[in-house]
């Protein structure tokens, strides 16, 4: 699992830092950031909610290694 923020779309909500703050952190550029970019199962559970929950669709994930 691969998670991606464009920032074209990203407006700065933080909604994901909150929602996976091991995954996803705001920049001093106030647009949010992948962190890790290789993370575990452990975090598939939180990197989607993000996805689902971020309200200008901008998370987007796509598969890396076996999920």
């Amino acid at each position: 699992m691969k998670p991606h923020v464009d920032e074209d779309l990203c407006i700065g909500c933080a909604l994901c830092e909150d929602l996976c703050p091991d995954v996803f952190q705001m920049g001093d550029d106030g647009l949010s950031h992948v962190i890790t970019q290789s993370p575990g199962p452990d975090l598939y559970d939180c990197i989607r909610d993000a996805e689902s929950s971020c309200p200008t669709e901008a998370i987007t994930v796509t598969s890396g290694e076996a999920e």
